[in-house]
């Protein structure tokens, strides 16, 4: 009896621990880089709600990422032509697989990726958005 009481609170730990080890904290954000293709959002978006609550706007300077927190700070480059632009991150996406980001399109404008509409880029936080907990 006291063995299968012991084996329920041990498996309840060991997922306790892979669980926490998924979740970080805004300071573990900091410095966080990730390399992969970025797109960006359709005009017809322009008005729509993200995830943050707000309307798009295709002439600021946002992104949307599946995992950083809402309100990040990130600077995104482009290896190909080596120019960069520091984005918010404002909506969850991409939902194309193989993509890392979805940039608005003034973001995307900056980085000369209009033309090919989906292109590699380096992303770095730069300010993650801390917790209200």
């Amino acid at each position: 009896m006291l063995f299968f009481k012991f084996r329920s609170w041990f498996f309840a730990l060991v997922i306790a621990c892979l669980f926490s080890s998924c979740v970080r904290n805004a300071t573990s954000w900091k410095g966080y880089t990730e390399q992969g293709n970025a797109s960006y959002y359709a005009d017809k978006f322009q008005g729509k709600k993200m995830a943050n609550g707000q309307p798009y706007r295709k002439g600021k300077l946002t992104a949307a990422h599946k995992k950083l927190p809402l309100g990040t700070r990130v600077k995104v480059t482009n290896p190909k032509n080596h120019r960069s632009v520091k984005v918010k991150i404002t909506d969850r996406g991409p939902h194309t697989r193989g993509r890392i980001l979805d940039l608005s399109r003034a973001a995307a404008g900056r980085l000369g990726i209009i033309q090919a509409g989906v292109a590699p880029v380096k992303l770095k936080v730069l300010k993650p958005k801390k917790s209200s907990s």
